[in-house]
């Protein structure tokens, strides 16, 4: 019986692996060729070669000296960046938050139909609300404004993040909800203290969702913002693409330093994730 069980499992993880192999391989080969891009010289980028004949790192040192005129501002669009994701991670965390404990837990009156309106949203393509969302931020003042853009993309990211915690605090225990409140438990306080906590997987995934979602919108940050300084990084990478000539090299590198940050978090975050994103590790 355990040689049987023993083959068994050889042979399940022999079946991961035909599967994980080649998706890994399927992954890692386009990030591969960014950094080979990013560590070669310009005649050489382009030679076909699995490995440049004479590595360098001179274009990291002029990505981060702003030493080539599309680069002239790349502290500062990379800066817009960090701080429009880390807004709209934040505001999106708060509206969502409160949203789905008032939905879920407090059962306010018409609130599951608002949610699933907001969801509806969805069977819009993005892209058919650019024009609108750009006329709506003209109206308010807000173009050329980094508010214009972390507004549009909390619109976006909050319909699917209210119902990722939704889903997962219909599957806590309304007895815990009960017993605070016969010991005198506010909702602001069950909200503090019982709420928040056993939601933490949940919230850091959206969180991080929200996040990364704002760090690579391209289209939104392409309407909403034009002045140089203004702009974030993914779209100051488009600007490479406008010459005849474009210095490729340059180019990945810059999207290989781009591409590192939400690597660092997705990884940092992990565990909450995987957890967080199947909603709800606890049983009523």
């Amino acid at each position: 019986m355990s040689a049987r069980l023993s083959w068994r499992s050889v042979a399940t993880e022999a079946k991961l692996l035909l599967i994980g192999i080649p998706v890994f391989l399927w992954t890692i080969i386009p990030v591969y060729h960014m950094f080979l891009f990013a560590i070669s010289e310009r005649d050489s980028a382009t030679s076909g070669r699995l490995w440049p004949k004479n590595p360098t790192l001179q274009n990291f040192e002029v990505v981060f000296g702003q030493k080539h005129f599309y680069l002239s501002h790349f502290w500062q669009q990379l800066g817009n960046s960090v701080v429009i994701a880390v807004a709209v991670g934040v505001i999106t965390l708060f509206i969502a938050t409160t949203a789905a404990f008032a939905i879920s837990r407090l059962k306010v009156p018409g609130g599951r139909t608002v949610m699933n309106m907001a969801l509806f949203t969805y069977f819009i393509p993005a892209a058919f609300l650019a024009v609108p969302m750009y006329k709506t931020m003209a109206n308010y003042g807000l173009l050329n404004n980094r508010w214009s853009l972390i507004l549009a993309m909390v619109t976006i990211a909050s319909p699917y993040c209210i119902w990722v915690l939704k889903q997962a605090s219909d599957k806590l225990p309304f007895e815990l909800d009960e017993a605070a409140r016969i010991d005198g438990a506010t909702p602001l306080q069950l909200f503090r203290l019982v709420y928040l906590p056993l939601m933490l997987p949940s919230i850091v995934a959206v969180g991080t969702y929200a996040l990364l979602l704002a760090w690579n919108e391209y289209l939104y940050a392409f309407l909403l913002l034009s002045k140089e300084t203004d702009l974030t990084l993914a779209v100051a990478l488009g600007n490479f693409l406008a010459a005849d000539d474009s210095p490729w090299e340059l180019l990945m590198a810059t999207g290989f330093i781009y591409a590192l940050p939400p690597a660092a978090i997705y990884y940092a975050f992990k565990r909450y994730m995987v957890s967080g994103l199947t909603a709800g590790a606890v049983k009523s």
